[in-house]
């Protein structure tokens, strides 16, 4: 059976017409420009990052919606300078994605979602990409950037067989650390083997199939729990932080440790 598309195709013919609207009658609207837009559109996908982080279905469905606004909007700048609008912009989506979707749309065969990835970036590099790597943004987050690089490498074949050989890597840069930190002599060697061990432990998530970047903010969140229940415990007994000792604030982070939350 068919889906039914009309009260989506209603709902965004509506939502194109605001915009039109908001584009000829609101002063802010009206004065904005694409890179007036960007910090604003940059913060959109942090806050729709945090929602989904946060699994708040509600707040997920007013950040996509916040998210939508921007991709209409810059495609009505785009409209008004006669370089594209909102149909080209969909029209070349779609025409991507059947391109690079051949075990769908075409006669090539794709049984996991490994293939699939693998398939994609090989297609890129038949569309104009300079290299396999070239798709990466030089401004991305740098735990998600060493992700994608990864990512992309492995899609062309240049990637371990298996999670052991990618920890094995993960002891050697630990131990090339390690000696340059004895050396103690040389700042930017010891800051280079640092970013050696953190890339090769996000190649190692990776194998693993663990988001790093998801990893390290339920720990952050752990950590900001812990914390602010040693700061509440400490406040109950009288005291502030730099009046405690390192083993009462030790202690107090043990029983933090065992509170509800962290037995999930």
């Amino acid at each position: 059976m068919e889906k039914d598309y009309k009260g989506a195709l209603t709902s965004f013919q509506h939502l194109l017409e605001i915009m039109d609207t908001l584009r000829q009658q609101c002063p802010w609207d009206r004065k904005q420009t694409n890179l007036s837009l960007k910090p604003n559109t940059i913060e959109e996908v942090y806050e729709l990052a945090q929602a989904i982080e946060d699994d708040d279905t509600d707040d997920i469905r007013k950040e996509l919606g916040d998210l939508l606004l921007h991709i209409v909007f810059y495609a009505k700048i785009g409209e008004e300078k006669g370089l594209y609008d909102i149909k080209s912009v969909i029209d070349s989506l779609c025409e991507k994605l059947i391109r690079r979707h051949p075990h769908i749309y075409g006669e090539a065969k794709a049984e996991t979602a490994d293939q699939v990835r693998k398939t994609w970036e090989q297609i890129k590099l038949t569309e104009g990409r300079k290299g396999v790597l070239s798709g990466v943004p030089r401004g991305l987050e740098s735990i998600i950037k060493a992700y994608r690089l990864q990512e992309k490498a492995a899609g062309v074949g240049f990637d371990w067989d298996n999670a052991e050989q990618t920890w094995a890597k993960v002891e050697e840069e630990t131990a090339e650390l390690r000696q340059e930190v004895a050396k103690a002599d040389n700042k930017e060697r010891i800051s280079e083997e640092f970013g050696d061990l953190l890339f090769a432990m996000i190649n190692y998530a990776r194998k693993l199939d663990i988001n790093p970047s998801h990893a390290l903010e339920q720990t952050n969140k752990k950590f900001i729990r812990r914390f602010e229940y040693i700061e509440q415990q400490a406040e109950q007994e009288g005291k502030t932080l730099p009046q405690m000792s390192l083993d009462e604030m030790e202690a107090l982070w043990q029983q933090a440790k065992h509170q509800p939350k962290d037995q999930k």
